[in-house]
């Protein structure tokens, strides 16, 4: 699989014009487009609006395929392929290398935004004023790549980036609560995956978020900040919570010891489970079990 570290040479081989600045570009994309259909993987974080007619777009190991306007976040290094794509109307692409980023905030506040961990499937749908705002910071973005080129012009674009992206997280927001009005909430579904995980046996080791958010399709960064969005708490402290309330209720009426219930529990470590134990409960397990009524 190819790997592009230049700009220059990822432009290139998706038949685009060649870049205004090594490390950072914008595109915006015609009805029609002729991308590679290779999948490749590279140094560039990648935002883009897409509202797509046929073709599909795949990283990781997920197909998008939405008609409707939609916002993709990619980070450095996923697996990313294009085919025969036509949109309903135009979008965009950023490109941004990430030593673009060097010296500025964005460099560790990106990593901050979950979404560009998330699913193809899990893509952010805009409302039409969602929409004409993310156009809006685009426009002045490329405004400013194609006619300043200035000691300015780096941190004008990452600001208007910054502001994109922070749109975006409100946004997200948006269609978390929308979404579990929709379809459910997430944090019922998640608990009914983790009893389910208990019901099949206690010897399988601790359930872990990744696991999960596969048997809801979901991927563990989106799963997380669904539930946190619902519940002010994420995955794995919905996990520890399960966890410990089930081995509160096992040190009420079980007569093993501390060791055979935190096995049973997937603890391989006694410390470990002693320590979460006492975060959550305040007391030690055996200070319970020894203080719990029968």
């Amino acid at each position: 699989m190819q790997h592009f570290n230049s700009l220059a040479d990822l432009h290139r081989f998706n038949g685009l014009p060649m870049p205004e600045n090594p490390l950072f570009s914008v595109y915006r994309c015609p009805k029609k487009t002729s991308l590679a259909d290779k999948p490749f993987t590279s140094d560039f974080y990648t935002i883009s609006l897409k509202k797509l007619k046929s073709g599909i777009i795949m990283y990781g190991r997920t197909k998008y395929d939405h008609e409707n306007g939609c916002m993709l976040f990619t980070s450095p290094r996923q697996v990313i392929a294009f085919k025969e794509l036509e949109y309903y109307e135009d979008s965009f692409v950023i490109f941004i290398h990430e030593d673009f980023l060097n010296g500025h905030f964005l460099h560790h506040e990106i990593s901050k935004y979950a979404f560009f961990d998330y699913e193809a499937n899990e893509a952010l749908h805009l409302s039409p004023r969602e929409e004409q705002i993310m156009w809006d910071l685009f426009f002045k973005i490329d405004a400013e790549y194609r006619t300043n080129n200035d000691e300015y012009s780096r941190n004008i674009m990452l600001s208007h980036v910054d502001a994109m992206l922070k749109y975006s997280q409100r946004f997200y927001k948006r269609q978390f609560i929308n979404r579990s009005e929709l379809s459910g909430k997430t944090v019922s579904k998640f608990n009914d995956a983790l009893s389910s995980y208990f019901k099949n046996g206690f010897t399988r080791g601790l359930p872990n978020v990744t696991s999960l958010a596969s048997q809801l399709h979901l991927s563990p960064r989106y799963l997380s900040d669904l539930l946190k969005q619902e519940t002010g708490k994420t995955a794995i402290e919905l996990i520890h919570i399960y966890l410990i309330n089930e081995a509160k209720n096992r040190l009420r009426n079980d007569d093993q010891r501390v060791s055979e219930i935190a096995y049973q529990l997937g603890f391989e470590d006694l410390s470990y489970f002693s320590r979460l134990f006492k975060k959550e409960t305040g007391v030690t397990p055996n200070q319970f079990k020894k203080h719990s009524p029968n």
